[in-house]
């Protein structure tokens, strides 16, 4: 099997009210020219606290959610236990600053911390669904970002 190498291009600095500062290293910096023009970006991050191998061999998830009645496979899920580590979030992007090199967000699901992979600009047209498609034991989930902070996601899960 090929390896493959992946470079961070920042560090997450996550803060206690759940927002947090993208800071990317200075020589990625320019990369962020032209992103003040969007409302939201796609944040590829590393798993850091999740990276051991023993956890990248899971390919198993169990039955994490309270609504299955059969177990899942590690990529039905968005556990940060995978062979590759590498998380997605959609974040709103509330500032960006390409001199200091930082992005800030209201929120991100990443510990202080974390590497950062890649941003990509959220762009309807590419990324979003109008209809999507899930199983049973997700379809009552929000039908939007916007819609899941006031869900009760503990009442979702089962662990």
């Amino acid at each position: 099997m090929k390896e493959y190498e992946v470079r961070a291009i920042g560090r997450v600095e996550a803060r206690q009210d759940g927002s947090a500062v993208l800071h990317i290293d200075e020589a990625y910096r320019e990369g962020l020219r032209g992103l003040d023009g969007f409302g939201h970006l796609e944040v590829l991050w590393w798993c850091h606290l999740a990276d051991a191998d023993e956890l990248r061999g899971i390919v198993e998830a169990g039955r994490p959610y309270t609504k299955l009645d059969y177990d899942l496979g590690i990529f039905a899920t968005r556990s940060p236990m995978r062979p590759n580590p590498i998380a997605l979030t959609t974040i709103e992007m509330a500032a960006v600053d390409v001199e200091a090199g930082t992005v800030e967000t209201p929120y991100l699901d990443a510990e202080d911390g974390t590497p950062l992979i890649d941003l990509k600009p959220y762009t309807p047209s590419i990324d979003r669904i109008e209809h999507p498609r899930v199983p049973a034991w997700c379809a009552a989930w929000p039908a939007s970002v916007e819609a899941s902070g006031d869900f009760d996601w503990g009442a979702v899960f089962d662990f």
